[in-house]
């Protein structure tokens, strides 16, 4: 079940997050125009070779990962719920000389945008989403349906996200969230976490901690990896990888937690080793493919 009202204050919520993360970031344009990336290498490994396809990047936030996916050589369009995530990604798009393209937009919105007459359904080639993104979906089933839709046939869905396994602990590693949790968790808000200094990523982000309070709540929804296995299935893709990692990429989510380098953390010391991210890709079968049994 879709929760329209939901999606609203959380747009707010990231706006606000948004130009409080802007406030203390780097000069993102010139670590374009110097060559960087900030994709990981299971990002990159999952998408493999990406020249001249048409990539659609759904909850792209501020762009990064959107200009990074373009310098891999893919035509980029970028969707997200925040108009200051989007007027940011255009003109950081400008700025660095990466070309993408920026939509702002719910994804549902999109979706049926897509599927509207003269729309782009089934015309893209990979489907991406990474790291904090699933937690905002409020209806699993409609956002599989929105991927198949969005995918020629043939096309790839590529995803990484943090472990709903490690998301049921606080930053103190006390259990605190239901891992199956069908009512949305309601929070203080989007908190400014590019401010904190363990999560700032290098050569991208310069972390200058400041207050902040988000003046507008949020509300977060709880998906289990057999859910969203089960929901890209039924929405008619094939599962082709499904993996899971003993560290997180690019957030230092709990106490004690152990810098493996490359933006990396990992497990604290002495603790045993839980999953704390996981990635897939799923297919959408190619034209004339008989249904699977």
């Amino acid at each position: 079940m879709e929760h329209k009202h939901l999606h609203e204050a959380n747009r707010l919520s990231w706006n606000a997050a948004t130009r409080a993360h802007n406030r203390h970031k780097g000069d993102q344009a010139a670590f374009f125009r110097a060559g960087g990336s900030p994709l990981f290498p299971e990002e990159v490994a999952l998408l493999g070779d990406l020249h001249g396809q048409a990539v659609l990047h759904l909850q792209c936030n501020a762009g990064q990962d959107s200009l990074g996916i373009a310098r891999l050589g893919a035509r980029v369009t970028g969707v997200d719920i925040s108009d200051e995530a989007i007027t940011f990604a255009q003109a950081l798009s400008e700025a660095s000389g990466v070309a993408a393209g920026f939509v702002r937009s719910d994804v549902y919105d999109y979706f049926d945008a897509l599927l509207a007459p003269g729309g782009q359904g089934g015309s893209f080639d990979t489907v991406f989403s990474s790291y904090g993104t699933i937690c905002w979906l409020s209806d699993l089933e409609r956002w599989a349906r929105g991927i198949a839709a969005a995918l020629r046939p043939g096309g790839r869905f590529v995803f990484v996200e943090f472990h709903p396994a490690a998301l049921v602990f606080d930053p103190q590693w006390r259990p605190r969230y239901d891992y199956f949790n069908d009512a949305p968790v309601h929070e203080a808000g989007v908190g400014d976490f590019v401010g904190e200094p363990l999560e700032a990523r290098e050569g991208l982000e310069v972390a200058a901690p400041e207050e902040f309070v988000n003046p507008h709540p949020s509300h977060e929804f709880a998906w289990g990896v057999g859910r969203v296995v089960a929901a890209l299935l039924a929405a008619g893709l094939r599962l082709e990888a499904l993996e899971e990692y003993p560290y997180m990429n690019g957030w230092c989510a709990f106490e004690g937690m152990q810098d493996l380098g490359g933006r990396r953390w990992g497990m604290p010391a002495g603790m045993a080793r839980m999953p704390l991210m996981y990635s897939l890709a799923a297919r959408k079968a190619p034209e004339g493919t008989p249904p699977a049994s």
